[in-house]
């Protein structure tokens, strides 16, 4: 080979080999873009990741906050019930102490007016501790026409007259409303 020749295949060469180079550095480019993206990718993956471990971490704090705040009222509920009745039995105390005080009289042969009078006053007591609490006696059904709403029926018997069909003959137990809602239905007896 002549050195012209040999000249020219160093040159092809040396082009080859830029060319190589070039592509070489194009394939870098694009390989660093790749991974640049790929990196983007990796790094908005691992966004989302932990997006979605915060939220959770959130949502586990707030469900147990949540069951803590129900375990919690639902004591104070069962502790409520249990005291529920505290307020009404300290005021039946003074009551129950003046019974104790006429059962002893009683023992002790007292007169007669005056045990009466003390059972006035214990019952007129009580009636003060019932209303103060909203339980107030339901008036007497004796005469006035049969309310299933308020009236509960033990028994018919033949009415007297054609004026009392259907009306309350007899009251056997007096009843009772609790801030206006019936805790007790008057026992009545109804002509029929």
């Amino acid at each position: 080979m002549s050195e012209k020749e040999k000249e020219m295949n160093t040159e092809a060469e040396e082009m080859n080999s830029q060319n190589d180079a070039a592509s070489g550095a194009e394939e870098s480019i694009e390989n660093t873009e790749n991974a640049n993206s790929q990196e983007e990718e990796l790094s908005e993956e691992e966004k989302l990741k932990k997006e979605v471990e915060q939220l959770n971490d959130k949502y586990l704090r707030l469900y147990s906050e949540f069951e803590n705040f129900r375990r919690r009222t639902q004591k104070e509920k069962l502790e409520l019930y249990k005291t529920a009745g505290e307020d009404i039995i300290k005021s039946l105390l003074p009551v129950m102490d003046d019974f104790e005080r006429a059962k002893k009289s009683m023992d002790e042969g007292g007169d007669i007016d005056s045990l009466k009078q003390g059972v006035d006053l214990i019952f007129n007591k009580l009636m003060h501790v019932f209303r103060s609490n909203g339980a107030k006696p339901m008036e007497s059904a004796v005469g006035k026409d049969f309310d299933s709403e308020i009236h509960e029926a033990v028994t018919q018997i033949p009415a007297p007259s054609k004026k009392e069909k259907g009306k309350v003959i007899d009251e056997i137990e007096k009843g009772y409303t609790l801030n206006e809602k019936v805790i007790r239905y008057a026992k009545v007896v109804v002509g029929q």
